[in-house]
């Protein structure tokens, strides 16, 4: 009997999860995920409204509006838990819209949720969270409005979305507006350096600097290159961070604008034909001409020459939505900048040899 007890008490203990290897291979985006407003990157405004929320203790409908990765699913999450405490588990019903869109989620789900009587303190509703609730068909958010009006002295809706144009004037009319812009490189930049210490990262600043680019104000995907690159090679450099997101290399393209800026159409076009022969789209390679085009220093490229540069990466990338995407664009691109620039030359305006400089 003694073996046996034994043996059980191995198999319970064996059994049990083990909270130091689920806590390392947890993505960091969920580690980290804000508790308390006062945790949230970005987005004062937006911040300082839901404060007022809370404070008063009164939550209108409310329509999450803004790009992938700014904090909206985090910032509905931490008012649900400032408002609702300990009750949040059962007052509270979290659906992806994306998943569970059709009209049958309305009937069913949301209707039975908000039909459900749960216990709380005075002034306080029940609330339903729709993530991704720009993919609901019309049907569905068509059903949800009259749902809304019946049940509104119960339940509170909280939607997600990254395009607010998407949700049909009704709801919107119903719901007030907190709209998300991008984060900045320094908002970014100060939570990567504070996961970076508590995780005891080996980084160079080149490094940090990498993922900040190429996360384009995005915290989720800045995090999410963060982990990818301190795991797969245990050095945050640029080099690797590179390797990690497989985006076309800054510095390559850096070049190409320092020949655009010499005038030497050959070497410009030269540079971004390796990047689309190594398998980047010109869409890719577009993309990161803007973002580079629009940090390039200022005194080797004067405003008004980057203003036109990016006016034509611009009309570049509109022929490439509308079915043009080839690189014979891309070249007929280069060559216009390069036109541009020796139009400024010739004008006075402008000296090739402050593009030197950028090389």
């Amino acid at each position: 009997m003694a073996t046996k007890r034994n043996a059980f008490e191995m198999m319970a203990q064996s059994s049990k999860p083990n909270p130091a290897v689920s806590d390392d291979t947890m993505p960091w985006l969920e580690k980290y995920r804000p508790k308390t407003l006062d945790d949230l990157v970005g987005n004062v405004d937006a911040v300082a409204r839901m404060k007022a929320m809370v404070t008063q203790g009164f939550m209108p409908n409310l329509i999450f509006s803004g790009p992938p990765g700014v904090g909206k699913t985090s910032a509905i999450l931490v008012l649900a838990r400032e408002l609702l405490g300990d009750r949040q588990k059962e007052a509270v019903l979290e659906l992806n819209a994306s998943d569970e869109r059709g009209i049958d989620v309305v009937r069913n789900k949301i209707k039975m949720f908000a039909q459900t009587k749960v216990t709380l303190p005075p002034g306080r509703t029940k609330l339903v969270i729709l993530d991704e609730a720009d993919s609901m068909t019309t049907a569905a958010q068509q059903a949800m409005r009259r749902t809304m009006e019946i049940y509104s002295a119960t339940t509170r809706f909280a939607l997600a979305c990254n395009t607010s144009d998407k949700i049909i004037e009704p709801i919107q009319s119903r719901c007030a507006i907190v709209r998300f812009s991008r984060l900045g490189d320094e908002e970014i930049l100060s939570r990567l350096m504070t996961v970076v210490e508590l995780e005891k990262v080996t980084y160079t600043p080149k490094g940090l600097e990498a993922i900040v680019f190429t996360a384009d104000g995005d915290m989720r995907q800045a995090l999410n290159n963060l982990q990818s690159t301190h795991f797969g090679f245990g050095m945050v450099n640029e080099e690797n961070v590179f390797k990690v997101c497989d985006q076309p290399h800054p510095n390559i393209i850096r070049d190409s604008f320092a020949f655009v800026l010499q005038g030497n159409v050959d070497d410009a076009w030269g540079r971004l034909k390796s990047l689309h022969d190594q398998g980047y789209s010109v869409f890719d390679i577009i993309g990161t001409m803007y973002r580079v085009c629009k940090n390039y220093d200022d005194n080797a490229m004067p405003e008004f020459v980057k203003l036109e540069l990016m006016r034509i990466i611009g009309f570049t990338h509109l022929r490439f939505a509308e079915g043009c995407a080839t690189p014979l664009q891309l070249a007929g691109c280069v060559a216009k900048m390069v036109q541009l620039v020796g139009e400024c030359q010739k004008s006075g305006g402008y000296s090739y040899k402050i593009g030197l400089n950028a090389m």
